[in-house]
């Protein structure tokens, strides 16, 4: 504890001589980071999303805190029958205790990742390309519509961002810097970065790619190649101690998740290509929608133009760099940047299904860091320069304003479940009673857990065992207009299930409709 202490003190003084001697900067720094908290965590509890996965997810780590009930499988994937790892759980387990088992703690912990990661592509940008280059990257990061809504809600996905920029900043600490200790955090953040999606393989590549290049210069420069393979032995190691209880839990069930990835990766006509040269034709078009999602405000009719603006800069700067015009940052920084985008493009490519905003999770800081690169070297090619660096600042400033989650009133989904729980426990007189929601993207989950959490005897059926678990009532959600809601007729499991019925009462709460279901006679 006494060594921990000290860490934490020399870092806090390390801190406060910075801000010091850098007063402007810092200033500069903390506006960005309030900026960006203030876009993540106002009215959190109205804004964030609480459906369906979330429920479910609170349910298990709620299980955990109050029954010890250690977890060895994480979410599963929406594709795939596959199941990621518990990392994400154990990860978000202190927030829902400190919360006192409010949802809303989980969502502030991620929002605070967020800014966390605001605070990162700074100081990574700073480090590489330069302090204007990091601050423009910082900004326009915390101005992002799609990152701010990724940023402010507990979902697997979320917590991507932070660890992949971990990953490739480790990754150029051991190539650039032979710091091999790097490779113990690589080996850590990788894990958690796999375990909130699996499209976080993406990044292996990149990671792959610069650990032989690493290993070829040590070999050629005589450097110790044992004291690198180690290191590479104990990241290695760590990672698969955090794998391991996904492991555990597939050989306690047949390798049912190994054989759906395999299943995944083997057939392949729905899913993904193994042919590099099928994702060329995508190449354009998939950028041109990254472009627009992650720095346009979603305004796709300057996806086009500014993805080609884009090109032309990092055109420019390789000419840049084969002149040697190009001073004051880090080559191999620059190197790992385009790697990292160009498989991440390439690897989307290949995949045949709907690509959603947070599949890019693994790489959103990447075009903004070359952004911010891009625009810190204009600026420094006279009056000129600066002034079209400033247009450009402030255009994509007032597109990410434009689209900004804030401007839209709260969904206040998180409110709204509660309400709606209370209600069906309240006129459940206590009594035993069966669950189900008919909606377009939802389901029990979210209920679930606050009629668990407050001691509702809300019984899941299993037809296997209808004479104990089908109840006297169902409750059932719709949160579809009510000309379409037919409770009685609906072709949902858990209805079926429960036989023939009719609606005994029905309410409007909370802008959804709730019937109350009892056998028909």
């Amino acid at each position: 504890m006494e060594k921990i202490k000290k860490i934490v003190t020399k870092y806090f003084q390390k801190g406060l001589g910075w801000i010091k001697e850098n007063p402007l900067e810092a200033f500069f720094l903390f506006a960005i980071l309030a900026l960006a908290a203030f876009l993540r965590l106002y009215k959190i509890s109205g804004y964030m999303t609480f459906l369906g996965d979330e429920g479910r997810d609170a349910i298990i780590v709620r299980r955990l805190l109050v029954n010890r009930d250690l977890i060895l499988i994480g979410p599963g994937t929406s594709i795939g029958n596959m199941y990621l790892g518990p990392l994400y759980y154990y990860l978000i387990a202190p927030s829902l205790f400190l919360a006192n088992y409010s949802p809303a703690g989980p969502a502030i912990f991620i929002a605070v990742l967020g800014i966390a990661t605001v605070f990162f592509v700074y100081w990574i940008g700073r480090e590489w390309f330069g302090r204007l280059a990091g601050a423009i990257a910082a900004f326009l990061y915390s101005l992002s519509s799609v990152v701010i809504i990724y940023s402010r809600s507990s979902w697997n996905p979320n917590i991507m961002p932070f660890f992949a920029l971990v990953c490739i900043y480790a990754t150029w600490q051991v190539w650039a810097k032979k710091n091999w200790k790097w490779l113990l955090a690589l080996g850590i953040s990788f894990g958690f970065v796999l375990q909130s999606h699996y499209l976080g393989l993406l990044l292996l590549p990149t990671i792959g790619l610069f650990w032989l290049v690493n290993l070829f210069e040590i070999r050629r420069q005589r450097q110790d190649l044992h004291k690198y393979l180690k290191y590479s032995a104990l990241s290695l190691f760590i990672f698969t101690f955090l794998m391991s209880p996904l492991v555990i839990f597939d050989a306690r069930h047949g390798w049912n998740n190994f054989g759906a990835m395999e299943k995944f990766f083997v057939e392949r006509q729905t899913t993904v290509s193994v042919k590099p040269w099928k994702a060329i034709p995508k190449l354009i078009p998939l950028s041109e929608k990254i472009t627009a999602r992650l720095i346009t405000g979603k305004d796709t009719s300057l996806g086009t133009p500014v993805t080609i603006a884009f090109f032309l800069g990092a055109l420019w700067l390789l000419l840049d760099l084969v002149k040697k015009r190009l001073k004051g940052i880090d080559l191999r920084a620059l190197a790992i940047t385009l790697t990292w985008l160009g498989f991440a493009v390439l690897g989307l490519g290949l995949y045949k299904q709907e690509i959603y905003d947070h599949y890019y999770g693994f790489f959103f800081a990447a075009p903004f860091l070359l952004i911010g690169l891009i625009l810190s070297n204009l600026s420094k090619k006279g009056p000129l320069g600066k002034v079209i660096t400033i247009c450009i600042v402030v255009l994509l400033v007032i597109l990410s304003l434009k689209d900004n989650p804030l401007r839209y009133p709260p969904n206040n989904q998180l409110a709204r479940t509660q309400e709606v729980a209370t209600k069906m426990q309240a006129e459940s007189a206590d009594s035993a009673f069966n669950l189900a929601v008919i909606a377009e993207r939802n389901y029990e989950g979210a209920y679930q857990y606050f009629l668990e959490s407050r001691g509702g005897r809300i019984i899941e059926i299993d037809p296997q065992k209808a004479q104990e678990t089908i109840k006297e009532q169902l409750f059932v959600v719709c949160e579809i207009p009510k000309e379409k809601c037919d409770p009685t007729h609906s072709p949902k499991a858990q209805i079926a299930n429960f036989g023939w019925s009719r609606i005994d009462r029905e309410w409007e709460v909370g802008g959804v409709i709730l019937y109350k279901l009892v056998h028909a006679q």
